[in-house]
């Protein structure tokens, strides 16, 4: 039999969904059956799978111990980079700049040194983040940058803030503006583009189109030109939609692709500026949460990235 005491990270989640992390390896369908059986409890009563768990509740499993074993915690951050500029900190939410050429994520590679190991990292140190008492929550990503993509990524301290804010970008509540420096000068001063979107996940490539397809997700870039010099222009991007290599796409798509893009870019311009990394930065977050919400006191500040891109000699 395993028990876990739900705390303030574990509450509020479906009792499977809990499970799933808790107890990677339980397969769903012995989790079923266990329910159906009433092995499975919350605070000593039979239970549904779709149950919401509260804080202070009690989760039994009576299950035998070849499929018992709980989550085992990936302390790999330890042998992160303990290096993090850190734009704006609270209770709920951190918000960093990235480097370029730190990975968000370990992406399955055994790469100890990724941006979220070392927010963990941090965290540990400051005592905020302690593995051996979570369940089912480590600190998160809210949104994640391009490897050669530099600027400001905002990450959740807890379950709740975490829960908020990814509905605060599904919903339009955070605002994103970018910096970036074009290998060609813009038809207009500014402008809200408008395209069609579909990802390749063969070629790990995106394609645009002007017109509406068939698998094509509709996607909104706002842009506005900054300064000119010569035949490239640096602009500050606002995204509506959030796909994929969205702003790199979208800009090659009008002809106005980002230096050192090697995947969407102009490879003869980039070797002419010896730049083989986007100049793509994400430069300011704002935020717009409804009233009411736990964020809603975010509205009050804005982050901007402590770097600014500038145009090469």
């Amino acid at each position: 039999m395993k028990e876990f005491l739900i705390n303030s990270n574990d509450s509020g989640q479906r009792l499977d969904k809990f499970l799933t992390k808790a107890m990677p390896d339980l397969p769903k369908s012995m989790m079923y059956r266990l329910i159906r059986k009433k092995d499975i409890k919350i605070n000593g009563k039979r239970c549904e799978i779709s149950a919401r768990l509260s804080e202070g509740d009690v989760v039994r499993v009576y299950v035998k111990e070849q499929v018992s074993a709980v989550k085992s915690h990936d302390m790999s951050f330890l042998n992160a980079v303990p290096e993090l500029e850190i734009v704006y900190e609270d209770d709920n939410i951190i918000i960093v700049h990235k480097p370029m050429g730190l990975d968000s994520h370990s992406n399955g590679e055994h790469n100890s040194d990724t941006l979220i190991n070392r927010i963990k990292l941090h965290l540990y140190n400051k005592g905020e983040y302690t593995p051996d008492e979570e369940s089912s929550f480590s600190p998160a990503l809210c949104s994640r940058l391009d490897r050669n993509t530099s600027g400001l990524v905002t990450a959740a301290k807890n379950s709740a803030a975490l829960r908020e804010m990814n509905d605060g970008i599904k919903n339009g509540y955070v605002y994103k503006f970018y910096q970036c420096i074009t290998t060609a000068i813009p038809p207009k001063n500014s402008d809200i583009l408008t395209a069609f979107h579909h990802r390749d996940e063969g070629r790990a490539i995106v394609r645009i189109s002007s017109d509406p397809k068939d698998g094509y997700k509709e996607i909104r870039t706002g842009y506005e030109i900054i300064e000119k010099k010569s035949n490239l222009a640096l602009l500050k991007i606002r995204l509506y939609t959030g796909r994929t290599h969205q702003i790199r796409a979208h800009l090659a798509h009008i002809g106005c692709p980002i230096l050192g893009d090697g995947k969407y870019g102009n490879i003869a311009v980039n070797k002419r500026y010896a730049v083989f990394r986007q100049a793509l930065c994400a430069c300011e977050l704002q935020f717009g949460f409804p009233e009411g919400s736990p964020l809603e006191y975010l509205n009050e500040i804005t982050a901007y990235s402590p770097h600014s891109l500038k145009f090469p000699e």
